[in-house]
């Protein structure tokens, strides 16, 4: 059993909420469902975070097997982001998010 395994909840909403529970982390995974993306596109593409903030949350993520990093030996040196198996397994929550959101927002106007 990892070190992170350990510290994980007994409940299993609890759990995924300390996975992905985060505005950031959700979007990340939003945004790496459709393929591997650089850290300026990740940072572009999810708008008003900070470089700090996202950086964190990436190498959290990474720990937690929910994405893999890649540095590339180049110069200027190159970084890409890929969802893992385990990433990718957090699709059906995120579409059924999606789903609640668009039908919350259509009861709303």
């Amino acid at each position: 059993m990892t070190t992170a395994a350990k510290k994980l909840p007994a409940c299993p909403v609890e759990t995924t909420l300390t996975l992905i529970g985060d505005k950031w982390k959700v979007l990340i995974l939003r945004d790496l469902l459709p393929g591997t993306k650089r850290f300026g596109e990740l940072r572009k593409s999810i708008g008003a975070v900070s470089q700090k903030v996202l950086t964190t949350q990436l190498r959290q993520m990474e720990d937690s097997g929910l994405l893999v990093r890649t540095v590339y030996a180049e110069v200027p040196p190159r970084v890409e982001y890929a969802l893992t198996e385990l990433g990718y397994s957090l699709k059906p929550v995120l579409d059924a998010m999606g789903t609640w959101g668009r039908e919350y927002k259509a009861k709303q106007v």
